[in-house]
């Protein structure tokens, strides 16, 4: 422990070492600082040692992918491997078939509750050393990006969740950001109101997209007691900053547009981890509090744990390198087919570059191979390892005449209907297919129960519900011809009051019960299949 420290100060160069002096002579706290500077140049290294690491396994990935599938047979052994005996990968495909968990979204087995709790289960306990592996490739590629930004006391934490795998190990701990002491170690107010209370902010960091928006709508419905707090302080967690609580007064009163960079003046990007289903919580941040301010995600995950590796820096679509594992990754092609025709997986080697594929999982806390629903396509490839886009969650789909609406076409045609609304912002929506709701549905034929949240609305009219419909048939040949026919009636737009969303995911977070499959926080589901779900949008209907 003590050479590492010693060589990290024999490297130390001269112009730290006389603002050090400097500082000491200032009366300044220099030590946090020296442990800083110290846990940077170690992330350097550690990062160059991964880095190599990554860079052998993603060129023999089919070797690395063996290698991977052997420690996830080397874990609990089952029946149908009973003298422990490790299979070929071709073996193992025969002696383990594909679970479809998604198949049938309305309903659940215990086969597949078991299943997919098998998949929870490991990403919470994922490999310590694998996880540390994306952490500090993370870590690295942010401070490359944006210099300066894990400056000491410049990053904020607004979410109990985190947007990295693991936490920092000695002695690069100083990097971290940790909770306020005290009480406030698991209040998400207390959380909001230390960062509020600091000026000097350059990192904001969030679970997801839809948990930090969240966050600002709430400072937007209780600004005035968060600034009352910030002025009066709180003993033992924040002093007194009547100052600072003018500050905050002046900005908050001027509405959202823009609030985090006037907020926070040196803020230079906001960190969130990429899942199923952010897509409209980002668009919706970038447009009103995040304005200005650019987006890294460093990871994006799914049911069994971290997915994808972002190597792509600023760019406005980020794409995800796909891990060799664990755990271990199989591909299925995304084309229509059905279980009985289903052709077999590929290996990431064998994926093909612009193709769409479902990712299916298997992980040594049982060893299950499960569809996760997600589909992502191609992009690009790093040395023999695919980069892909998240595209769709195959579970959040409408279908009530064989129409087959996927998610990502559904959002696409809301978001253009929004952009012909007068001064409207999307925040956030769901949607339902009207049978779920029986005799509480409006109309003699089916259709789409949509819900959404907006800025600079406050009712809809005919004309909104109607340019919805208009864009949805524009999106689907299939739709337009089922709506010409009488087959299904005009969707029914309602406007949901201001924290409606919000109310809902914690409705959902105590009631797992009543998630979709592959729909384990942090995604954000936008196809309801419970009537109690609906219901309780359709209370908080405001237009």
């Amino acid at each position: 422990m003590l050479l590492p420290l010693l060589l990290l100060l024999l490297l130390l160069p001269l112009p730290f070492l006389l603002w050090w002096q400097k500082s000491r002579r200032s009366r300044k706290a220099w030590g946090p600082v020296l442990q800083h500077y110290m846990a940077l140049r170690a992330l350097s290294w550690a990062a160059a040692w991964k880095q190599w690491r990554l860079e052998k396994s993603t060129r023999h990935v089919h070797r690395s992918q063996e290698q991977v599938l052997h420690q996830c047979l080397q874990g609990p052994r089952t029946a149908t491997d009973p003298l422990g005996k490790i299979p070929d990968l071709n073996d193992f495909r025969s002696q383990f078939p594909l679970v479809w968990p998604h198949l049938d979204p309305h309903g659940k087995t215990e086969e597949t509750d078991e299943n997919m709790a098998k998949l929870q289960y490991h990403q919470s306990n994922s490999t310590p050393w694998d996880s540390l592996q994306v952490t500090l490739l993370s870590f690295n590629s942010l401070k490359q990006l944006y210099p300066g930004a894990l400056v000491p006391g410049g990053t904020a934490r607004l979410t109990l969740t985190s947007p990295w795998p693991c936490s920092l190990p000695w002695p690069l701990r100083p990097l971290d950001w940790t909770y306020p002491s005290g009480t406030g170690a698991g209040d998400p107010w207390a959380l909001l109101l230390a960062a509020l209370g600091t000026r000097e902010l350059q990192v904001l960091e969030a679970g997801t997209a839809t948990e930090l928006l969240d966050v600002f709508s709430c400072l937007g419905a209780d600004w005035e007691g968060l600034v009352e707090a910030v002025a009066a302080g709180m003993p033992g967690f924040l002093p007194p900053a009547p100052t600072r609580a003018a500050e905050l007064k002046t900005e908050l009163e001027q509405g959202p547009q823009g609030l985090a960079r006037r907020l926070w003046p040196q803020l230079q990007v906001v960190v969130m981890k990429d899942a199923g289903g952010q897509d409209v919580a980002k668009a919706a941040l970038g447009a009103t509090w995040c304005q200005g301010l650019p987006f890294f995600s460093p990871i994006y995950v799914a049911a069994g744990g971290v997915i994808g590796l972002n190597l792509c820096g600023k760019q406005l679509k980020s794409g995800y390198l796909l891990l060799p594992g664990p755990p271990f990754v199989e591909l299925f092609p995304a084309w229509e087919k059905s279980q009985e025709e289903a052709p077999s997986t590929l290996l990431l080697g064998e994926a093909q570059q612009g193709e769409e594929y479902e990712l299916v999982l298997t992980n040594n806390a049982g060893l299950t191979r499960c569809l996760l629903g997600d589909v992502v396509q191609v992009i690009d490839f790093y040395n023999q390892c695919p980069v892909v886009r998240f595209v769709r969650r195959l579970n959040q789909s409408l279908n009530i005449r064989g129409e087959g609406i996927s998610e990502d076409v559904f959002s696409g045609a809301l978001l253009r209907a929004v952009g012909l609304w007068p001064g409207a912002k999307l925040l956030d929506f769901c949607c339902a297919e009207s049978g779920i709701l029986g005799s509480f549905s409006d109309g003699s034929a089916p259709h789409y129960e949509v819900f959404v949240e907006l800025r600079g609305v406050r009712g809809l009219s005919e004309d909104h519900r109607y340019k919805l419909d208009h864009c949805l048939q524009e999106a689907s040949s299939t739709y337009k011809s089922l709506r010409f026919r009488g087959s299904i009636g005009p969707a029914q737009v309602h406007l949901v009051g201001q924290g409606g969303f919000s109310e809902l995911r914690a409705l959902l977070s105590s009631s797992p019960s009543l998630m979709p499959f592959s729909s384990f926080p942090p995604e954000m589901p936008r196809i309801l299949r419970h009537k109690s779900l609906i219901q309780f949008l359709l209370r908080r209907v405001v237009s």
